[in-house]
């Protein structure tokens, strides 16, 4: 094993990063990735920002009760805010990243507005799987995360599952993350292309016939 290379629960907190991917294969595996992320962040008082399927709410919050995390202290005190996709990535209706992307400033600068340290986001992507107009954005709006995130003091963490998402779309998600954990592993991506680089990759898929972004 690499130095770049480290068990999640043995390893560095994730909060060293700024944007991190997800590939899991089962939803078991995708919480026990994300356990230590988000119980260190309740004891350090950092803000905890969840996007979830909103039918599976229910299980959420319990998977948080296991980690002995106070849910209702943690509404009352806005340091824990439970989101579906509704109410966050298909806010219009659809995905507008735009809207997206002012979504996560806003959230990250009330936290630090509100004396949180730090904001540790964590966001199921299932809902791209959708045929929601604007899906096609995906990878744009990843890319752009990548110049936001880094103007505040926080990690934000993208789940994508494996045995849904396709070989393309993992790859094409794998460019837009810095950090990827693959099978529990934190990998400092090999993939990871420069913003800049990306979105002028993606405007030329744009204007050039039998292309697309995967979804």
């Amino acid at each position: 094993m690499s130095r770049n290379e480290q068990p999640v629960p043995a390893g560095p907190g994730l909060e060293r990063y700024g944007h991190v991917c997800v590939l899991y294969n089962s939803v078991d595996e995708e919480y026990r990735v994300l356990s230590r992320f988000i119980r260190e962040g309740f004891a350090q008082r950092h803000k905890a920002f969840h996007i979830i399927d909103a039918n599976l709410r229910q299980d959420h919050l319990r998977r948080l009760r296991e980690l002995d995390i106070d849910i209702e202290g943690g509404e009352a005190t806005g340091q824990l805010e439970v989101r579906g996709w509704e109410a966050a990535h298909l806010r219009p209706g659809w995905f507008d990243q735009h809207a997206m992307l002012s979504l996560v400033g806003d959230v990250l600068t009330d936290a630090e507005n509100r004396g949180f340290p730090y904001t540790r986001w964590v966001a199921n992507m299932g809902w791209a799987l959708g045929e929601w107009r604007g899906v096609g954005d995906l990878v744009e709006y990843c890319t752009r995360l990548n110049h936001l995130v880094p103007k505040h003091k926080a990690t934000v963490v993208c789940t994508y599952d494996l045995a849904r998402f396709s070989a393309r779309s993992a790859i094409d998600v794998l460019r837009t993350h810095p950090v990827a954990i693959i099978g529990g592993i934190v990998h400092e991506n090999p993939f990871y292309v420069a913003p800049e680089e990306l979105l002028r990759e993606l405007e030329e898929r744009k204007h050039s016939p039998g292309t697309g972004q995967a979804a």
